[in-house]
C-alpha cells in the first residue's frame, strides 16, 4: 500500500508539474498507436479481402456493411472506458482514490455484461441487422456479410473488454502497456489474415477468425494488467455496482459513445442511400457493378478512420492530463494543453487533406479490386476528393468534443457531438442525395463538418474565457515547457 501511494504521488507530481509538450507525447503517442492498431483490425481485413481474387469488391462491400456493427460495440466500450479514465483522473486530482477504485471495478462489470448482451443480440438478429445496414445491395454481398458477421459477433465480448480496459490502463499511468496490449492483437490478426484467406481459402470466415483471435489476445493481456495496477487498487467490494458511480462514469464517457454511435447512424443512412441511389444510377444499377459504390465509400471511410484514430488518440491521450489539472484548479495548464492540441489536430487534418486530394489512386490501390472496372477507379477518386475535402474541420471538431469531455463539460461535449453526427450527419446524408444522387451522399460529410466547425469555434472561445476567469495560480517549474 505504501509503494502504491508513492507511485500515485509521483504520477500526480508529473501531471501537475511536467512539461505540457512532454506529457502530450507520453500519453498521446501510445494512445494514437493503440487506436491506429485497433482501426487496423477492420482495415487489414479489408485489404486482404480485396486482394483475394475470389472475394474482390463483393468482399469489400460486405466488410463495409459489417463495419458499423463493430463500431456499435466500440461505442459501448469507449463510453465505459473513457468515462472511467476521466473519472479516475478527476478523482486523483482531488485526492479521492477510493472513488477512482470504485469506478474501475464498476466499469469492468458493466463491460462484461454489455459485451455478452450485444453478442446475443447480434447472433439472434443477424439477417435483419445486415439488411438495415445496406447488405441487400446484391445477393453475393449479403451472403458474404452474414459469413463475416457471424464470427465477428462471437468475438464482441473480447473486443469490448480490451477496448474498455485500454483507457483505464492509461489512467493508471501505463500508456505504453495499453499500446503494447493493442499492438499484440493486431500483429496476430495481420499474421493470420493471409494464412486463413490465401492459404486455407477460408474467405470472409478466415478474415473474421483472425480478427477475433487478435481481440482475445488483447483482452487477455488487459486482464493480466488488472492484477498489477499502479495507482488504482481494485478490491472485491469495488465490483458491487453503485448507481452514483455508474452514472458519473457514464456521463463522462457519453460523448465518446455518442461520437461513435451517431457515426453508426450516419453510416447506416449513407449505406442505404448508396443502395437506393446506386440502383437509380445508369452504371451502378447493373448487377455486376451494384456493389462498387458501397465498397468504395467503405474504403474512403477506412482512410478517414485512420486519420480520426490519430486525432482521437491525441485528444484522448490528453484526458488524464486535462482531468487532473482541472481537478487541481490549474486552468492555465489546461489552456496551454488545449491550444497545443488544437494546433496539432489542424496539422494532422492538413496532411490528410493533402494526401487524399493529390494521391487518391495510390490510396485506392492499397485496397485492390480496382482492376475489376474503370467505374470503380473513377468513382473512388471522386469519392476521396469530395468526401474528405473538409477533413481539417473534422479533426478540430473531434478535438473539441473530447477535450470538453476531459474538462468535465459532458453536456456541451455531448450536444456538439450529437449535432455533428445526428442532426447534420444523418440529415444531410438523407436530404442531399434527393437533389444530387450519389454525389449528394459524398457532399454530406463536408457539409456537416463546416456547420459543426462554426459552432465549435464559439465553444472554444467560450472555454478559453472560462479558463482565464477561473484560474487558480500555482507556480510550476515547467509552466513554459
Amino acid at each position: 500500500m505504501k509503494a502504491q501511494k508513492q507511485t500515485q504521488t509521483q504520477l500526480n507530481e508529473l501531471l501537475e508539474n511536467g512539461g505540457i509538450g512532454k506529457l502530450m507525447l507520453k500519453y498521446s503517442v501510445p494512445c494514437i498507436i493503440s487506436l491506429l492498431v485497433g482501426a487496423l483490425y477492420n482495415i487489414v481485413d479489408q485489404i486482404f479481402i480485396a486482394n483475394a481474387d475470389y472475394l474482390g469488391s463483393y468482399g469489400n462491400a460486405a466488410n463495409t456493411v459489417v463495419f458499423p456493427l463493430t463500431v456499435i460495440a466500440l461505442a459501448a466500450a469507449v463510453m465505459i472506458g473513457d468515462g472511467c479514465c476521466a473519472f479516475v483522473s478527476l478523482s486523483l486530482g482531488k485526492n479521492e482514490s477510493e472513488k477512482a477504485n470504485k469506478s474501475v471495478g464498476n466499469s469492468l462489470v458493466l463491460t462484461v455484461i454489455s459485451g455478452i448482451i450485444l453478442c446475443f443480440i447480434y447472433l439472434t438478429l443477424a439477417s435483419p441487422i445486415i439488411t438495415l445496414f445496406g447488405g441487400t445491395v446484391n445477393a453475393e454481398t449479403f451472403t458474404l456479410s452474414k459469413e463475416y458477421f457471424l464470427w465477428i459477433s462471437i468475438g464482441i465480448p473480447f473486443y469490448m473488454f480490451g477496448q474498455a480496459v485500454n483507457p483505464i490502463i492509461r489512467a493508471d499511468g501505463s500508456p505504453k502497456f495499453a499500446m503494447v496490449s493493442t499492438v499484440l492483437g493486431a500483429i496476430i490478426n495481420i499474421i493470420l489474415d493471409p494464412v486463413f484467406i490465401f492459404l486455407f481459402k477460408w474467405g470472409m470466415t478466415g478474415a473474421a477468425v483472425a480478427t477475433v483471435l487478435g481481440q482475445i489476445a488483447t483482452a487477455v493481456s488487459a486482464l493480466i494488467y488488472l492484477f498489477n495496477t499502479k495507482t488504482v487498487k481494485i478490491r472485491k467490494s469495488d465490483f458491487a455496482l453503485s448507481k452514483k458511480i455508474i452514472l458519473k462514469t457514464l456521463s463522462l464517457g457519453i460523448t465518446s459513445f455518442l461520437s461513435q454511435i451517431s457515426m453508426v447512424a450516419a453510416m447506416a443512412a449513407i449505406n442505404n442511400m448508396i443502395r437506393k441511389y446506386g440502383a437509380a444510377d445508369e452504371i451502378f444499377s447493373q448487377e455486376q457493378y451494384a456493389q462498387i459504390p458501397m465498397a468504395v465509400v467503405g474504403i474512403v471511410m477506412k482512410f478517414f478512420q485512420i486519420v480520426i484514430s490519430i486525432v482521437v488518440g491525441m485528444a484522448a491521450g490528453c484526458i488524464p492530463i486535462a482531468g487532473y489539472n482541472m481537478g487541481a484548479g490549474l486552468n492555465e495548464r489546461v489552456k496551454r494543453l488545449f491550444t497545443r492540441l488544437l494546433i496539432s489536430e489542424a496539422a494532422v487534418g492538413a496532411a490528410a487533406l493533402f494526401t487524399a486530394e493529390l494521391f487518391p489512386k495510390a490510396l485506392i490501390s492499397i485496397f485492390g479490386a480496382a482492376d475489376e472496372s474503370v467505374y470503380y477507379t473513377d468513382f473512388a477518386i471522386k469519392s476521396f476528393r469530395i468526401y474528405l475535402c473538409m477533413i481539417i474541420f473534422a479533426c478540430v471538431n473531434k478535438a473539441c468534443f473530447i477535450f470538453l469531455q476531459a474538462m468535465g463539460k459532458a453536456a456541451q461535449s455531448t450536444a456538439l457531438s450529437m449535432l455533428r453526427e445526428i442532426v447534420f450527419g444523418v440529415s444531410f446524408a438523407l436530404i442531399l442525395p434527393v437533389f444530387w444522387g450519389l454525389d449528394g451522399v459524398l457532399y454530406s460529410m463536408p457539409a456537416s463538418d463546416i456547420l459543426t466547425f462554426v459552432i465549435a469555434v464559439f465553444l472554444i472561445v467560450k472555454t478559453y474565457g472560462e479558463l482565464n476567469k477561473n484560474q487558480l495560480y500555482k507556480p510550476s517549474p515547467h509552466l513554459c515547457s
